[in-house]
């Protein structure tokens, strides 16, 4: 397998309230929620850096197209690593993401690997941690 992963789909409960989130709240730009007319088809595009593009897709979507069964157990099996300049910007972003609704579940501190991050979930309880890495 080649590295080519583009994009990743976080399942959310409520796609209007994780695009608020996601646009209002911590500045990313989207065309909004696209694909309404197909069954299933509502989702929300973000196009990051390096062509990577970060899709919400509403749960019961994501587990039919994939042909499994929901869960709401979201938390401990993965976290999104979001690399930032500074350690001024992980306590800037950190903030940003609690005043959009975020729940901070570890503020930035130093790390022992040499770095300092903090950790937030999003309001479907994805795990984010913004890292700042001085190498």
């Amino acid at each position: 397998m080649k590295p080519r992963i583009k994009v990743l789909t976080l399942g959310v409960d409520d796609l209007d309230r994780s695009l608020a989130f996601y646009r209002d709240g911590m500045g990313l730009e989207t065309k909004g929620i696209i694909g309404q007319q197909f069954e299933d088809g509502a989702v929300v595009f973000f196009y990051m850096n390096d062509d990577l593009i970060l899709a919400l897709w509403p749960t019961a979507s994501l587990s039919r197209d994939a042909k499994i069964a929901a869960t709401q157990s979201r938390l401990g099996a993965v976290s999104i690593g979001h690399i930032v300049n500074s350690r001024e910007e992980v306590d800037s972003i950190i903030r940003q993401a609690e005043q959009a609704g975020a729940v901070v579940t570890d503020p930035p501190h130093d790390r022992f690997w040499g770095g300092y991050s903090g950790y937030f979930r999003d309001p479907d309880d994805h795990l984010w941690e913004i890292a700042w890495n001085p190498q």
